[in-house]
């Protein structure tokens, strides 16, 4: 057993020196590469300049507004319905229907991004052009609802979990002084798994950092500053996918490094408060 452990742990330790080499050898890639953006100082000025090509001007500002708008307007579409998704789950509804509801939005994590993005474009898009008689109804609107679908199973997992660690005789005594379901969900439940909640917040926020297809096909890929959230729009990920250089010495072609850079130091930020969560929570246990 002990020879069966210390190959283990040797075997653990080289996938996680392994893991970090990859993930140190890429971030290093993209700082190669766009080396000269930070010699020649444009990489800042990258950051806050507009797109427009025919005037030599290659800011992504634009993709960098369109990307927290779909995303942070994602995530605020899909939190209470998800809240409210995990709170029946774990505690209001049936334990056997809770069940099979998350068996369903476990499964949910499974279907391809194209599939809502076909989704999107044959059902939703035709649905927001009718409603608000405004532009194709490929905009922030259209990709932020669809990216709210897409991040929910991540939320409602991550809540139904943290909502199931809650100590039961902590809810027994909320029974024995005759509290209801609403006053053990907002002064027992909420506040002992906050922790879960927030990190579930965090992940789906990369999650729709992250995602290119929804944004690919669906916000509509306008490189103009986006006035509405029925505008089209450009994130970052969706910028990588588009551009195409026959000059890889182009400024245009170094500005795909510069959204590799921004999307990476976003993930990394993501992954370090995560783990400080999840720190503060084992130190609390």
């Amino acid at each position: 057993m002990k020879g069966i452990d210390r190959f283990a742990e040797k075997f653990f330790w080289v996938a996680a020196v392994l893991s970090l080499s990859v993930t140190v050898l890429i971030f290093g890639f993209m700082v190669i590469l766009g080396l000269p953006l930070f010699k020649g100082g444009q990489f800042f000025e990258i950051l806050s300049k507009p797109w427009l090509p025919d005037r030599g001007i290659f800011g992504i500002y634009p993709m960098i507004v369109g990307t927290l708008s779909i995303a942070l307007l994602g995530l605020g579409f899909a939190f209470p319905l998800c809240l409210g998704c995990s709170v029946f789950i774990s505690v209001l509804g049936p334990k056997r229907l809770g069940r099979i509801l998350k068996k369903t939005v476990q499964s949910m994590t499974g279907i391809p991004t194209v599939v809502y993005g076909f989704v999107g474009i044959f059902l939703l898009v035709p649905v927001i052009r009718e409603v608000f008689e405004s532009g194709s109804g490929m905009c922030i609107l259209s990709a932020s609802l669809l990216l709210a679908i897409l991040i929910s199973p991540t939320m409602i997992l991550f809540f139904s979990d943290s909502f199931d660690q809650v100590p039961k005789p902590f809810l027994d005594a909320v029974d024995a002084l005759g509290g209801n379901n609403a006053q053990k969900i907002l002064y027992v439940i909420l506040p002992y798994s906050w922790r879960g909640v927030l990190t579930g917040l965090i992940l789906a926020l990369g999650r729709a950092m992250g995602d290119t297809m929804i944004a690919l096909m669906v916000a509509g890929n306008a490189v103009a500053l986006p006035d509405s959230v029925l505008d089209s729009a450009r994130t970052l990920t969706a910028h990588i996918a588009l551009i195409i250089a026959s000059d890889f010495e182009s400024l245009e072609f170094k500005t795909l490094f510069a959204c590799g850079i921004i999307l990476y130091l976003f993930t990394t930020v993501i992954a370090l408060l995560v783990r400080s969560i999840d720190s503060k929570s084992w130190r609390r246990k």
